[in-house]
């Protein structure tokens, strides 16, 4: 049957929304890849049906895809629609500096890093997870706002909460000089940066 005028509309606006978000995710994705390999970098953002019973029915898909002679493409997905997704959520299922600098440089880095689908309790073996920048005990500076950081230590490295979807980790568990334990959603300057880091 014909759709009716506020059928199209609504379709119309819904449509306007997704391609809204999806610019917008797009945007922040790429804020997140060094300046090194930034101008190489081919960033698609679109929203996929989940087949998993176990997923979310609608994810939005992230394509990386590096240009430069060599470049590898990369995914990642986020389990929500696109007018959902936060920023925090793109820093949180972003792949890190060290898996993007792999894939400009052309080399094969897993991302998100493996779990066995067996694991019911999102435990994790550390030795398949990508290197990241910092160790355990290193003196960092935590964006804790838009405006404002905070300096702390790394206490853990690859932490995750029970309520997390199971594919979701954290790069970083930090302890603030104020004493409050929190997390770094990504592992980039944009987030997480040297004490010292005179970068602004």
């Amino acid at each position: 049957m014909p759709k009716s005028a506020s059928q199209a509309s609504e379709e119309a606006l819904a449509a306007k929304r997704k391609r809204e978000a999806c610019n917008r995710i797009e945007q922040w994705c790429m804020e997140l890849v060094p300046e090194a390999i930034r101008s190489h970098a081919d960033i698609s953002v679109r929203e996929v049906v989940c087949g998993d019973p176990r997923c979310a029915p609608i994810d939005t898909a992230i394509t990386i895809v590096f240009t430069n002679k060599g470049g590898k493409t990369g995914m990642t997905g986020i389990p929500m629609e696109s007018h959902e997704v936060t920023q925090e959520d793109v820093m949180q299922f972003f792949p890190t500096e060290d898996v993007l600098s792999a894939w400009a440089r052309g080399e094969e880095m897993e991302w998100p890093p493996y779990i066995d689908d067996d694991e019911d309790d999102g435990e994790m073996n550390p030795d398949t997870f990508p290197k990241l920048r910092f160790e355990i005990g290193t003196r960092v500076k935590c964006r804790v706002s838009q405006d404002s950081w905070s300096a702390g230590k790394i206490i853990q490295l690859w932490y995750r909460e029970p309520h997390w979807p199971k594919m979701s980790w954290a790069p970083y568990k930090i302890l603030l000089d104020d004493g409050r334990n929190i997390f770094a959603p990504g592992d980039s300057d944009q987030i997480i940066r040297p004490e010292g880091s005179s970068r602004k």
